[in-house]
């Protein structure tokens, strides 16, 4: 029975521990604009203050919080408003 508890134990700690890696790389995030659809950005464009204010599908000024390093890599999306 020790064997058992031992081996549960460990495996529990193992998962824990990768959920915890995961988390932390979960947290960069960069504001990644151009690629929204309409009604679904994350905080304000040049027209409104608020989030799900875009007007269009990639409106140029409106963005979506996304994991560093995948904007760059959609089509239409920039870091910065243009």
């Amino acid at each position: 029975m020790n064997k058992i508890t031992t081996a549960t134990l460990a495996g529990l700690a193992l998962l824990g521990s990768n959920f915890v890696a995961m988390e932390a790389s979960a947290g960069a995030k960069e504001k990644c604009y151009g690629v929204v659809k309409a009604g679904q950005n994350d905080c304000a464009t040049k027209t409104s203050s608020c989030a799900g204010s875009a007007t269009t599908d990639g409106q140029k000024d409106a963005f979506i919080a996304i994991p560093k390093g995948l904007c760059e890599k959609l089509v239409g999306g920039s870091l910065s408003k243009s």
